[in-house]
């Protein structure tokens, strides 16, 4: 069986899906990254209380929690630097089911 690709083995078929796989799995880390970003921005400049303040923060959990995935998804399992990076608040990790730390 010949390569559709002049110049690859016959066998790299596996090896371009591959790779293009990875590059949606990125566009796709991007594109929530970019969600869970502007989220984190609504719920900073929220209104601070009431219902309209729960529902960003309702809002940002979501997008974090779908970023967090995503990143799992390209092998990414630590998420202490974006958590630092990002500011993520504690109320927002705390409805993902993290729990605070003592003394922070």
């Amino acid at each position: 069986m010949s390569s559709m690709w002049p110049g690859l083995p016959a066998d790299s078929g596996l090896d371009l899906l591959g790779h293009e796989i990875m590059a949606e799995k990125a566009a796709a880390l991007g594109k929530a990254g970019e969600k869970a970003r502007a989220a984190l921005v609504a719920l900073k400049d929220g209104p601070g209380e009431g219902d309209d303040q729960e529902a960003l923060l309702l809002a940002a959990a979501d997008a974090v929690q779908a970023y967090f995935i995503q990143r799992e998804l390209c092998g990414f399992r630590r998420h202490e630097a974006i958590i630092r990076e990002y500011a993520i608040p504690k109320a927002v990790l705390v409805r993902l089911g993290a729990r605070p730390r003592a003394g922070g």
